[in-house]
């Protein structure tokens, strides 16, 4: 991998570019594609398989092969998602790349989804920010974003973020563009409209339409209101009811310029109540980026109670977690030892107290006792002596004065609540 380009290729291509490409595909791991080959498989012939990559892309011979298409459950139905190959994935994260450094300096300040140096905390604390001080809000929901997009209005975006001596980057978008879905019966169907959800290239596809379908313009036309979008979830501040209801009946117009739709019962307008805004309104709350805003209990800092608009974990991100804890099964594993068990359960505890914990980190406190008492229950189980309610109570109490950080969840509550 130590030659960097070559001469007689129509595309100059750095071999160097595939093999960063694919380092980053390794490390974020995932599914195998329509070929079943996974990322310990591809690496079996790793020289030829990378170098047969770079050839095809220099060559302008690259195609790639039909998009694993892989049903997620969500709320009302069901959502689809796309799996390339390991070595497609390989190939658009090439050409994300060099997208995204000659698209990152042009994009708006408050998109935040995938973008470096940025996250959907980011978006969920600035958000927060200007509900304490805009009254309004309009909770934006583009109806099937990735499933929508006008591929003509794509490659215009992608187009002017391209010089002639990188045309390749245009021609291998509009190839997986219409790369067809295989579906989970072996069928394969073709598609005229919408990105892969779940593709390498498909975030930085989302945030330049949408820098210009939606960011530029709110800038041109709506200078002083603020917003927060995280690829296709979207939050705008609004001063009043009125200002609200304008704005709103202008993004649905310029959406529909664009191609897209806002969700008719999805989009709302909400009033960001508190102890100072008391009016009584059908919306009072929103979902963004799984943390539910609303009216909670807070302290001043002479410790007199409130109510303000703040975010929380929302009650479906509760219930996804607690079906995942429940789905642990954790009085089943006695075989474990205590250190197994902190190994396989501490890395999920800290993602989701380090994301859902950012905020109101309280609201998180019922879910994590829960899971002492899941523990409590593995511990009387694997052990007869303290099968006793007594003796196991007696049992926790010393490995938490003994070891208060042994399970990573023991920082905020070591509470086990008596359903054993």
């Amino acid at each position: 991998m130590n030659e960097l380009k070559a001469s007689d290729k129509p595309f100059n291509i750095s071999k160097q570019s595939v093999w960063e490409a694919y380092e980053k595909v390794r490390s974020n791991k995932g599914a195998a594609g329509v070929d079943a080959v996974s990322i310990e498989g591809f690496e079996k012939d790793l020289k030829n398989n990378l170098y047969r990559i770079w050839n095809r892309l220099s060559s302008g011979t690259y195609f790639p092969p039909p998009v694993r298409a892989v049903e997620i459950p969500k709320k009302g139905g069901v959502r689809i998602l796309g799996v390339p190959t390991i070595g497609d994935r390989i190939a658009q994260t090439v050409v994300a790349g060099v997208l995204e450094a000659k698209a990152e300096p042009v994009f708006h300040p408050d998109s935040y989804g995938y973008r470096p140096g940025r996250s959907a905390i980011d978006a969920v604390g600035r958000c927060r920010e200007r509900c304490w001080k805009a009254d309004w809000v309009i909770d934006l929901d583009i109806r099937a974003f990735f499933d929508s997009v006008p591929w003509d209005l794509i490659l215009k975006a992608v187009a002017a973020h391209t010089d002639p001596s990188q045309s390749w980057v245009l021609l291998y978008v509009r190839r997986w563009l219409a790369a067809p879905l295989q579906l989970p019966d072996g069928t394969q169907r073709e598609r005229t409209r919408g990105t892969p959800q779940g593709s390498s290239v498909s975030p930085v596809l989302a945030n330049l339409f949408l820098h210009y379908a939606f960011d530029a313009w709110m800038v041109r036309n709506f200078p002083a209101i603020g917003f927060e979008r995280y690829v296709d979830d979207a939050v705008v501040h609004c001063v009043s009811e009125r200002q609200a209801c304008f704005v709103l009946a202008a993004i649905g117009k310029r959406m529909a310029e664009v191609g897209l739709e806002l969700h008719p019962e999805k989009t709302r307008i909400v009033y960001c109540q508190d102890a100072n805004r008391r009016a009584s309104y059908e919306h009072t709350e929103f979902t963004f980026l799984g943390f539910t805003f609303r009216s909670r209990s807070a302290v001043r800092r002479d410790g007199q109670m409130f109510r303000a608009f703040l975010p929380a974990i929302s009650g479906e991100a509760l219930r996804r977690i607690s079906a995942e804890v429940r789905s642990w099964r954790l009085h089943h594993r006695t075989s474990l030892t205590e250190a197994d068990l902190t190994r396989f359960i501490n890395p999920i505890i800290r993602g989701w107290m380090a994301y859902y914990g950012a905020f109101y980190q309280s609201a998180l406190y019922p879910l994590l006792e829960r899971i002492n008492a899941y523990v409590m229950r593995w511990m009387r189980k694997k052990f007869k002596r303290l099968r006793g309610r007594k003796k196991a109570q007696t049992a926790w109490n010393q490995a938490v004065a003994r070891r208060p950080w042994f399970f990573a969840h023991w920082a905020w509550t070591t509470h086990a609540p008596r359903v054993w």
